[in-house]
């Protein structure tokens, strides 16, 4: 395992083992709301400080982008992207779906990420070229071919400024041509599913770097396409996110374009 994938999986292992400690006395953290449906509690502080602890004792002069305490200055050759808690609206309701997200680029390239799961003790890993793995096992997205059969994850739009008419289209597209559809509230652990192959494809609007950086890097490592929602490979900057195997990803495309309008 590369040295700064090392860091990534210790400094995961450890903020899963705060937000576990912390289960069972969430009635009595400090919770506030950053905008409309979307909060901040003390253990997503808690666990991002020991994050950029960890990060820092090893690498002080690296760049850092964390979702609660924003950019850290730094070497921007080396950059860490950080989700302390991706879920905490279920964590704070006991729904044990979250995870940790946190991701390493160099000169601007994705280059390790780890997704990990404390409730079930999971961790997801990848590094470039080096392929995908679940607890140290190759990860490959399926290769299911049409979306008959298919099930798919996705995120509801939860924040007042995007467009839940647009969403609600795609959705019913979606529900009537699969085998169904999955929300859990994690968009990190949705996208280290598709990697897995326990999901065939995931699309969701507006997330952002630090939700999708592992789960992107994941994905491609383990054989899946990353794109918007009219079948453009890449990273969106927007956080409107397509991803899946070959064909899904394609299928779900072209069912988008002709609801987006797209030539």
């Amino acid at each position: 395992m590369h040295p700064l994938l090392n860091i990534a999986v210790a400094a995961a292992r450890k903020a899963g083992d705060i937000i576990v400690r912390h289960l069972d006395r969430v009635d009595r953290l400090a919770v506030k709301a950053k905008e409309h449906n979307d909060f901040v509690s003390q253990v997503d502080r808690l666990a991002e400080d020991e994050i950029i602890y960890i990060i820092r004792k090893a690498h002080p002069d690296h760049a850092i982008l964390a979702e609660e305490s924003g950019q850290h200055p730094g070497n921007d050759e080396f950059q860490w992207i950080i989700d302390p808690l991706d879920g905490t609206t279920n964590f704070l309701h006991g729904f044990p779906v979250f995870s940790v997200s946190i991701a390493v680029k160099h000169r601007g390239r994705l280059e390790h990420g780890v997704i990990y799961d404390p409730m079930r003790q999971e961790l997801f890993t990848a590094s470039r070229g080096e392929g995908a793995q679940v607890e140290g096992k190759r990860m490959r997205v399926t290769s299911l071919k049409t979306l008959d059969g298919a099930l798919i994850g996705t995120g509801f739009p939860f924040r007042e400024s995007q467009n839940l008419e647009l969403y609600m289209r795609m959705f019913e597209v979606v529900a009537r041509k699969t085998a169904g559809l999955r929300r859990a509230g994690s968009a990190a652990q949705d996208l280290a599913y598709v990697a897995a192959g326990r999901l065939d494809g995931f699309w969701e609007m507006g997330l952002k770097p630090w939700d999708i950086a592992a789960g992107v890097l994941l994905i491609q490592e383990a054989g899946g396409l990353v794109g918007h929602f009219d079948g453009a490979l890449g990273i969106p900057e927007n956080g409107d996110i397509l991803v899946g195997g070959e064909k899904i990803f394609k299928a779900l495309a072209e069912e988008f374009k002709s609801i987006l309008n797209f030539k």
